[in-house]
């Protein structure tokens, strides 16, 4: 059997961060989040006040249908201007530890690396050494390729996981200068960047993962993020034939940054996603539940809860549950949005019904990833909304 190397996967960016910068106000979270509450972006931007900041560079999915030509425009903008400004320094030849400490879950240890577009696949089933974890929906590309295809920069919230549940990677670890250690803006705790002095020694750890995986090998497989790491995919796929075979061995958009961590982190938790209908049938929503099972969702309407019947197999629950709620609005009308946290949900129900869906068992991921390919979109959620990844670093990718 052919040996793989994780150099196969894993490449040593050039990472940029701010070289002068109120971090605080630079930091901010994934722009997918708190996708139905205005409040959380006009509250942020009030902080940030017109100090430099990652909002700039960023398209929050909660304004996807404000101007977006303009807003993209003006994120391209941005980034070039703050890259002719010198606003970067670059950190080179090696990795970043990631500490992340929350008071909801503790510390979460990651790594900031790249990873080779070439060995990844968001199409279900294919058998590649990265793999997508839910079901891509194309129709979410679109405005993400517009931002990207021009963009000079990337700056990542793609969390990937790797199945080490003997440490062997962060066991390798060498600390060398702390990059940054501060707390973060709305509540989002702390997160502190630290060098890495030896990738190579952190690369042969995470070959030694592959060694005994048999026939069909995974080394990462997408927990934040899918459709973020897609889209690099898909403009990476759009730009190679103008490329010649020299220029594709070595070119910055072949790379996508990205965190990863240990799905056995003690501070990593599997949370469900949750799912907010917006109707004015709250009440002929619960009471044509269809579902069935062994399993338990709760329907709640107005802030009150009501047990429902789930399946078991809670992804194959998430799956009839997201087929009823489309046939539900074909009938009723009505807006879905998918959210992180039980108070966030039960405080929007006065205009629709929310169900509090099961979480999967985070000891059955990378099995239920090989043997069944991509799970139903939205299956699960890697800790609350505050605790989603700050795009704090960038990389080149033109």
């Amino acid at each position: 059997m052919e040996k793989v190397d994780a150099r196969d996967v894993i490449n040593v960016p050039e990472i940029l961060l701010p070289a002068k910068a109120d971090m605080p106000a630079w930091a901010v979270i994934a722009c997918d989040q708190y996708t139905s509450d205005e409040s959380y972006w006009s509250g942020l931007r009030k902080f940030i006040g017109g100090r430099p900041s990652a909002y700039e560079l960023i398209f929050p999915e909660i304004y996807l249908k404000d101007n977006p030509e303009r807003r993209i425009a003006d994120i391209n903008a941005a980034m070039e201007r703050y890259l002719k400004q010198g606003f970067f320094k670059t950190v080179e030849g090696g990795f970043i530890l990631v500490e992340r400490t929350t008071e909801e879950s503790g510390t979460r240890t990651g790594i900031l690396l790249a990873v080779d577009l070439d060995k990844y696949s968001y199409k279900a089933g294919d058998k590649t050494l990265i793999r997508s974890t839910e079901a891509t929906i194309l129709d979410r590309l679109p405005p993400r390729v517009k931002i990207r295809e021009n963009a000079p920069i990337e700056l990542p919230h793609i969390m990937l996981l790797y199945d080490d549940p003997q440490f062997k990677v962060l066991s390798a670890v060498k600390r060398g200068e702390v990059l940054y250690d501060f707390t973060l803006n709305m509540k989002g705790g702390k997160v502190k960047g630290t060098y890495i002095t030896n990738a190579d020694e952190v690369l042969d750890a995470f070959t030694s993962l592959l060694d005994g995986q048999g026939e069909d090998k995974m080394l990462f497989a997408a927990g934040d993020g899918n459709h973020s790491l897609a889209t690099a995919k898909q403009c990476w796929e759009a730009l190679k034939p103008s490329l010649s075979e020299e220029e594709r061995k070595s070119h910055p958009a072949r790379y996508a940054l990205c965190e990863v961590v240990n799905i056995y982190d003690k501070a990593l938790f599997f949370h469900p996603i949750y799912r907010f209908v917006k109707t004015d049938e709250p009440y002929a929503f619960v009471n044509d539940w269809p579902l069935k099972g062994g399993g338990e969702a709760c329907a709640v309407v107005d802030g009150a809860s009501k047990k429902m019947p789930f399946p078991e197999n809670v992804p194959e629950g998430i799956r009839l549950l997201d087929d009823y709620i489309s046939e539900f609005m074909a009938k009723n009308g009505g807006e879905v949005d998918y959210i992180h946290g039980e108070a966030e949900l039960k405080a929007l129900t006065q205009s629709g019904v929310g169900v509090l869906v099961p979480a999967i068992d985070k000891g059955d991921f990378f099995r239920l990833i090989k043997e069944g390919g991509n799970l139903p979109r939205k299956t699960f959620s890697l800790g609350e909304g505050c605790e989603k990844r700050y795009y704090i670093e960038a990389k080149r990718i033109k």
